[in-house]
């Protein structure tokens, strides 16, 4: 439902396609649940922020923002970017993370998800050579001071979408 709607606003919408993309995730009710917010997206999807606002809804037991609504609010950013960067002609997934708390969130936290140029230009170059491969992406998780949280490292698959199919078809099923 998610891509078709993407698709869609894709065609007839497109530049205004960022602003979409936001309310498209703060009304969708996967990520609503996080408690997350998606507060800007930049008109090319170089660049994401999201704030947390601690709320009862994510309070845990001593008060704080619970972890699992930390990591949720985070985790499907890096791809959906990604995806909508780079379009139709790749495959992106996400592959792992790790979560590192280095402090209570005792206030409202929030992220900055970013690609430049360069990454998604390299990004591109390696692909085209090797058709596959994985992607680090760091984000960290702040107050409005700037105390970090939590970080969070996310490990992407990305594929080149003719070699991704043609490798789905010849692997047996596990």
């Amino acid at each position: 439902m998610y891509q078709l709607l993407s698709r869609i606003s894709n065609k007839y919408f497109s530049k205004h396609n960022h602003h979409l993309f936001k309310w498209g995730f703060n009304l969708s009710p996967m990520y609503r649940r996080t408690t997350g917010r998606v507060t800007k997206v930049s008109p090319e999807f170089m660049r994401v922020e999201i704030k947390i606002p601690i709320s009862y809804k994510n309070k845990n037991y001593v008060g704080t923002i619970f972890g699992g609504s930390l990591f949720a609010a985070t985790d499907p950013i890096y791809m959906v970017q990604l995806i909508q960067i780079l379009g139709r002609e790749y495959v992106v997934w996400d592959k792992s993370s790790t979560v590192k708390f280095k402090r209570p969130a005792s206030s409202d936290a929030y992220a900055l998800f970013q690609f430049t140029e360069d990454e998604i230009n390299n990004l591109k170059s390696k692909i085209a050579h090797e058709k596959e491969m994985d992607l680090t992406k760091m984000v960290h998780l702040k107050s409005k001071e700037g105390k970090v949280f939590c970080e969070i490292e996310k490990v992407l698959y990305v594929a080149d979408k003719e070699y991704y199919k043609q490798k789905r078809k010849t692997k047996p099923n596990s």
